[in-house]
């Protein structure tokens, strides 16, 4: 591999394993799992009733990658993208999660209509009485990189974390205080 962290995704990323639509693909997703600079922490389907339990896995399965608010903001911005993909593309979905040496990724692939041009680009912020629109746009503030592949037969978003990038948990709240 070439480069390192999210930048190497192209190297990383077997991208015809990634697709075909949840539901549609071979039970044989070896090619996902053979890399060995590769380690796969979740891999599953998805359906509308499971984001939450969703959620606590990938909190769970991270809990030793990732720390403090990095770990925090990635998991809701898987969180955003899973919701979206329930919301807007057909109810379930499939999510694939795993780190490299360098980073951390996570994609969740629909088979929903594909994603509509005007948001296929890193949105602007939303207005702040504006309802709904904020899911990617979280993310593309939460994760290192994002990545999108769309059309008629559905979508993967990809979301990356560099490791490199270390622990930045804030400590604003807890920064200067002792026990006494």
């Amino acid at each position: 591999m070439r480069g390192v962290g999210c930048s190497a995704v192209e190297e990383t990323v077997d991208h015809d394993v990634l697709r075909p639509a949840p539901g549609t693909e071979s039970p044989d997703v070896t090619a996902l799992h053979s890399d060995p600079g590769r380690s796969i922490l979740l891999d599953r389907r998805f359906g509308r009733d499971e984001i939450t339990e969703i959620r606590h896995e990938v909190v769970s399965r991270l809990s030793t990658v990732l720390f403090g608010d990095r770990r925090h903001g990635f998991v809701l911005a898987v969180n955003e993208v899973i919701t979206n993909a329930v919301l807007h593309a057909g109810g379930h979905g499939r999510i694939a999660l795993w780190r490299s040496t360098a980073a951390v990724w996570c994609t969740v692939t629909d088979s929903g209509p594909g994603i509509p041009e005007r948001f296929r680009r890193p949105p602007s912020a939303p207005e702040a009485f504006e309802v709904g629109g904020r899911g990617i746009w979280l993310a593309y503030q939460l994760c290192d990189e994002v990545t999108m592949s769309t059309g008629p037969i559905g979508t993967t978003i990809g979301l990356c974390l560099n490791l490199a990038a270390g622990d930045t948990t804030s400590g604003l709240v807890n920064e200067g205080m002792t026990a006494d």
